[in-house]
């Protein structure tokens, strides 16, 4: 039987898979069952300093889309084409009260070979780096620095900081890696041109791995109600963002180099996705919404369907870390095919 077990950066993962953050793991029944069901590292419901973000979560909102838009029965079976628009807000807990529930789940998982991961949403960078420093102190093994949220646009003004500035990413960077030595995941938005220029900036200021990207913000018509649905702008993810975030897994993997570790997220629902997204460059996968409205059986379907194919392909998981994205050419490196436009026009013509 291939191997499924990746690395990123010192840290070694029994799997690829990651079970990103979401309202399914906001307590700790939530991340057990997750752990129960294989998951290689779990990352609780986010949380910062702000009261206004614990607010936030009482206003949340989910409409699950099929492909022509209609909204969805919420019955845990989406097909494989479902999206998610989604309000969201942080863990409503006390911060210390969080961190403590994060450390005993994490005790919990390292008896398991996997890992609880504690994420810190930016608002106030001060607070930040204090609240780095607690979940240092505290034992924790990783922490996640997201600083691409898709609602920091929407949410109340100091609630949630969304970065696109290269600058800013690699000071607010810095700054959390001058008072922690743990290993330091940030994840990155993918509202931005230059994805790739924010993971430059992350890896200079000391990150150890980038994760690419946090979905987009998305605003639809209802055209019952005619207003928007929702009543908002919204987080958007759904399948359709797996090429995009491959697009951009690849282009950092050219731009930081082939040994830097990449996280890809957005866009995985299947083992096979887990395939594509290492194939792109990435060394493990974040997935949420698919586990957010399938339940946490999704997980081990996934597991499941990612080693039956790499025991058909003959390959350990590590194999697969980038063999795509060094492979990518331009436009003008591919071969002319003079007969295909006679053959198309021709075919367009038939009656």
């Amino acid at each position: 039987m291939s191997t499924t077990s990746v690395s990123v950066g010192a840290i070694r993962l029994k799997s690829p898979l990651v079970c990103g953050a979401g309202e399914h793991l906001m307590y700790a029944a939530g991340v057990r069952a997750a752990l129960a069901a294989g998951a290689a590292a779990v990352v609780p419901k986010s949380a910062n300093e702000t009261e206004a973000g614990r607010r936030q979560l009482d206003r949340t909102d989910y409409v699950l889309l099929g492909s022509d838009w209609q909204p969805l029965p919420w019955n845990f079976a989406p097909p494989a084409d479902a999206s998610l628009l989604c309000r969201s807000g942080l863990a409503q807990q006390p911060v210390e009260e969080w961190i403590d529930m994060l450390c005993t789940l994490d005790r919990e998982a390292h008896r398991a070979d996997a890992y609880v991961v504690a994420s810190l949403i930016l608002a106030d960078l001060d607070r930040c780096v204090e609240m780095a420093r607690m979940v240092e102190q505290a034992g924790l093994r990783i922490l996640e620095l997201n600083i691409g949220a898709p609602h920091g646009n929407e949410a109340a003004p100091g609630t949630i900081v969304l970065e696109r500035d290269s600058d800013r990413v690699r000071t607010i960077v810095a700054r959390v890696r001058a008072a922690v030595r743990l290993p330091l995941w940030v994840k990155l938005t993918g509202q931005s041109e230059d994805v790739a220029g924010l993971a430059r900036a992350a890896k200079e200021a000391g990150a150890d791995a980038v994760t690419i990207m946090g979905r987009f913000i998305a605003f639809l018509p209802d055209v019952e109600t005619l207003a928007p649905l929702l009543g908002t702008n919204a987080a958007f993810g759904g399948p359709w963002a797996l090429p995009l975030t491959c697009r951009w897994l690849a282009q950092c993997r050219k731009t930081l180099g082939r040994d830097f570790p990449l996280i890809g997220t957005n866009g995985a629902r299947s083992g096979l996705d887990l395939a594509r997204f290492l194939l792109a460059g990435a060394s493990a996968v974040q997935a949420s919404s698919a586990i957010f409205t399938g339940g946490f059986e999704v997980i081990t379907r996934m597991l499941a369907e990612f080693s039956g194919y790499l025991d058909r392909k003959g390959m350990s998981a590590a194999d697969l870390v980038g063999r795509a994205a060094d492979q990518l050419g331009s436009y003008a490196q591919q071969q002319s095919r003079p007969d295909y436009w006679t053959s198309f026009v021709q075919a367009e013509a038939l009656p």
